[in-house]
């Protein structure tokens, strides 16, 4: 499955801080438990990637799907 991949699969997605001072992204859904954890640094790399993709959609004429 590739980024441009569609899927019915659905998952919660929940972002914030640890007690241990990492920043945990954590997905739960059918089958999935992930949590994923991140130092600031690497957490901030991560927020800037999504926020330039969040401007390269805006940047398209293509309206995203719904």
């Amino acid at each position: 499955m590739g980024i441009n991949s569609e899927s019915d699969v659905t998952a919660n997605l929940q972002i914030g801080p640890t007690d241990q001072g990492m920043v945990r992204i954590y997905v739960q859904g059918d089958g999935i438990d992930l949590p994923m954890d991140f130092d600031a640094e690497e957490a901030t790399e991560i927020a800037e990637e999504l926020l330039a993709a969040a401007e390269a959609v805006r940047s398209t004429s293509k309206k995203p799907r719904r």
